[in-house]
């Protein structure tokens, strides 16, 4: 079972792609799916909290222009519905336990983590836009 789990991590498409020293500290401690899986729900939950960190410090530096605001919260929405229509796409089973097996709520929490943080790569470009490098 153990070298299935490497296997299947290492073909995966979000496999072990993350980047945050936290997860790969956590994920070498981990012994058990739930352990990994743990692992991976704290790496979704930083990108998460990083997101929204990023993207308060945004609205503030466009605070000024109400129309930059509006236009940058329609972004976000925007950005969200493609990010759970794309998690929808790549795990299309309707029981998706059943489909994916005990390694699902891992990899739909690595995927996550994975889309937040190109989203944040984008929002700090964006942010560098109403801090004067172009703006």
């Amino acid at each position: 079972m153990g070298w299935l789990l490497i296997l299947v991590l290492i073909v995966s498409p979000v496999g072990v792609a993350q980047d945050s020293a936290q997860y790969r500290v956590c994920n070498e401690k981990a012994k058990t799916q739930a352990e990994l899986t743990a692992c991976a729900s704290e790496e979704a939950a930083r990108a998460d909290s990083e997101l929204n960190e990023v993207y308060q410090k945004l609205l503030s530096q466009a605070a000024s222009r109400e129309e930059a605001v509006a236009k940058v919260k329609a972004a976000e929405r925007a950005w969200m519905a493609y990010r759970d229509a794309y998690m929808d796409a790549m795990y299309p089973a309707r029981n998706k336990q059943a489909e994916y097996g005990s390694i699902y709520p891992m990899e739909v929490d690595l995927l996550r983590a994975k889309l937040t943080q190109r989203q944040v790569t984008a929002l700090k470009e964006f942010l560098e836009r109403y801090t004067g490098a172009g703006g």
